[in-house]
């Protein structure tokens, strides 16, 4: 086969195991354009919000014909059995909440990662994914998908060749035991806190790096000002003046923010307000019907692709504990009234001291002392700002840069950030 024809395979991909070892062949014959494959899941929005930041910060930090990116939804995709769990597990989140804690023992008890009953019914996936689009890194943003991944790398002898990157969406300790694994290569954290949890998991200290988590760069602190506030909000069609509460349902639209809602338009605030009710159509229904009844303007919403719009109007944002969201409004100097009327999830538990303890937010225990505290925010001007100051004091600047830096170094020579751009 000639150079020509030979490069052509290498891009043709079939699906056979020859196909694995023509790519690799193609690397040192000087092809430089790497291919990343990210393995994420639609469990909650934290892990697809993870893998959406790396491919933009690769997009934004590599030059732009010199790298190939895929994400994959593995668990969902893999077979109809793991689909189903990832629906039962968002069902969960959007009605079931206070159930969560016995999901995360019976998960961390049984440790259904490592089975073989679910190896066997995802294998066939992961290796045709494998062979078809042959990868020079893979990057895991989930802790359920890593330990099949490295299974199947070992068995197409590739373990050594291609290197397995873990990105913990989880950003303090506590979180699920799925997340160590020892053919892990490198694992990137967002704190000191998680790189110890993973030590007591059995991580080799020399695999962590902390780096902060994988926010989207169009979440930069230095894109956010009170002018931005003001513009953003009048695009909302709301007074750019105006104390704005944003009020997070996440991404699946759920769990106790309605109820914390309800209790927040009975008060008579001098405030305007945006209720995100994400992919439940369902709510948002049911949220136009209660702001009918709220003494100040509330600005509905489904779901969006442009949250940093939302966030870019708001003063303070009521939500979830999820890991990206929380560090998504801090990005943008947001402070955070977290929900904590159902105790946090125990992975979200640490986020929840953080906050408190750096004086970035405030866990709400009772759904009726929303009202209390939104107006001390309004009011207390001096609180309001020092809480805006360390939620910004709690962000690792340009985190996202950072992870794309040690992808970067473990791609093959040649294929590297350009470097006007770092």
């Amino acid at each position: 086969m000639d150079a020509k024809k030979r490069d052509k395979a290498v891009f043709d991909l079939e699906p056979d195991r020859r196909s694995v070892s023509l790519h690799w062949n193609g690397a040192h014959l000087g092809l430089t354009v790497p291919k990343i494959l990210i393995i994420s899941s639609d469990t909650g929005g934290g892990h697809r919000s993870a893998a959406a930041a790396i491919v933009a910060g690769v997009q934004r930090f590599f030059r732009r014909d010199s790298y190939a990116v895929r994400v994959v939804r593995a668990i969902e995709e893999a077979h109809s059995l793991t689909a189903r769990l990832v629906r039962f597990y968002n069902w969960m989140l959007r009605h079931r909440q206070h159930w969560m804690k016995y999901l995360y023992w019976a998960v961390n008890r049984f440790r259904p990662e490592t089975r073989d009953f679910f190896y066997r019914r995802t294998v066939g996936y992961v290796r045709d994914l494998f062979e078809r689009w042959c990868p020079h890194i893979v990057i895991s943003v989930h802790p359920l998908t890593q330990h099949g991944i490295a299974r199947v790398l070992k068995e197409l002898g590739l373990a050594d060749r291609i290197p397995l990157v873990t990105v913990v969406t989880d950003p303090f300790d506590g979180f699920w035991r799925g997340w160590a694994c020892d053919d892990v290569r490198l694992y990137l954290v967002a704190s000191d806190e998680a790189r110890r949890q993973l030590i007591e998991y059995g991580v080799a200290p020399e695999r962590i790096k902390v780096c902060g988590m994988p926010v989207h760069p169009k979440f930069e602190r230095s894109e956010w000002d009170e002018g931005a506030a003001r513009r953003a909000r009048q695009a909302l069609g709301l007074d750019p003046d105006k104390f704005t509460v944003f009020v997070n349902a996440g991404w699946i639209g759920g769990g106790n923010i309605p109820k914390i809602f309800r209790e927040f338009v009975r008060g008579d605030l001098d405030v305007q307000a945006i209720f995100l009710a994400g992919k439940n159509e369902k709510l948002r229904a049911e949220a136009e019907r209660v702001a009918r009844a709220a003494r100040f303007p509330v600005k509905i919403v489904g779901y969006t692709e442009q949250i940093e719009q939302l966030m870019r109007a708001a003063s303070v944002m009521i939500s979830k504990l999820g890991g990206l969201t929380t560090f998504e409004a801090l990005a943008c100097r947001v402070p955070i009234i977290a929900d904590a009327t159902t105790p946090p999830m125990p992975q979200e538990a640490g986020a929840a001291r953080a906050l408190v303890q750096r004086g970035a937010g405030v866990l709400l225990t009772r759904a009726s002392d929303i009202v209390p505290v939104v107006r001390r925010m309004m009011e207390d001007a001096r609180y309001y700002a020092s809480m805006r100051a360390a939620a910004a004091g709690l962000v690792v600047p340009h985190a996202t840069q950072r992870i794309i830096e040690e992808i970067a170094a473990l791609l093959p020579h040649g294929a590297k950030p350009s470097a006007e751009t770092l």
